[in-house]
């Protein structure tokens, strides 16, 4: 009689056991957090301070800057388990400005709770999205939008990916000794035909340190940008020589170069 009444018992506690235990996963899984990013763009050692500062490039070339954006897109995370978490593309464009201060900080919503390695993410707008109708382009992707320095060539119906622009004494006196890098490109057209492709992948691991979402605290994860890589990367770059590019010959080097701008300095734990 008791053996009788013990297994119907043992089953039910089996079950109530198991509902439990899916139901406390289900409700991890759907558990989610925020997170900051923070870009620091600096020239080298020193802190990019527009108009004012002078720096000096690899060929010995002094200059200023006065404008310096980029594009920063379909960001992922590392879990640590190796797999990836892509911030959903409706959430994932952001534009950097140095002449605005709160657009180096990006809000990131709805990350699933759990630790994370690493980083990765686009410089640019990839084709996708730069093909997609008008109305799923908007904020910072509104080709009409004043709420920031135009980042979009209505002659060549595309985005500018990253704007470097300055003065130099070795840039031509015809144009004012004024220098610019305007470089984009996302390897298709409307026409159908296939262009150059300045997308550029960063991945930055975060060596000893652990991002850990939470939903009670904002971490921060901080990242240095030199703009000097601009004209020090791979292929060095000469103000004397190229004051303006924008597609032929050396954008495909200069995007090269800005996928090298980026480092890693810290994970915060933030504020609630």
């Amino acid at each position: 009689m008791l053996r009788s009444l013990l297994i119907p018992m043992l089953v039910a506690a089996l079950f109530i056991w198991g509902f439990l235990s899916c139901h406390q996963n289900d409700v991890a899984a759907t558990q989610t957090g925020t997170l900051q990013l923070r870009f620091d763009n600096v020239v080298g050692p020193d802190n990019l301070v527009l108009n004012t500062s002078t720096y000096q490039n690899a060929a010995g070339e002094s200059f200023n800057v006065s404008k310096f954006n980029y594009f920063v897109s379909n960001i992922r995370l590392r879990r640590s388990d190796g797999t990836d978490y892509t911030v959903p593309q409706d959430k994932n464009y952001f534009l950097v400005e140095e002449e605005r201060p709160a657009s180096q900080t990006l809000a990131l919503t709805g990350i699933p709770v759990g630790t994370y390695t690493g980083i990765g993410f686009l410089i640019g707008v990839d084709s996708v999205r730069s093909l997609a109708d008008i109305s799923l382009r908007t904020g910072v992707l509104d080709p009409g939008t004043t709420d920031h320095d135009p980042m979009y060539w209505d002659w060549n119906s595309g985005y500018i990916f990253m704007k470097l622009e300055g003065t130099s004494s070795v840039a031509p006196a015809a144009q004012n000794h004024l220098f610019q890098y305007h470089i984009g490109g996302f390897g298709g057209g409307y026409d159908g035909k296939k262009t150059i492709n300045n997308l550029r992948s960063v991945a930055l691991p975060f060596g000893s340190d652990q991002l850990v979402i939470g939903s009670s605290m904002t971490p921060i994860i901080d990242f240095r940008t030199d703009a000097l890589q601009i004209f020090n990367g791979a292929t060095k770059l000469s103000i004397a020589q190229n004051s303006s590019v924008m597609f032929t010959p050396l954008s495909g080097s200069i995007a090269n170069n800005y996928a090298g701008m980026f480092s890693y300095k810290r994970v915060t734990a933030g504020s609630k």
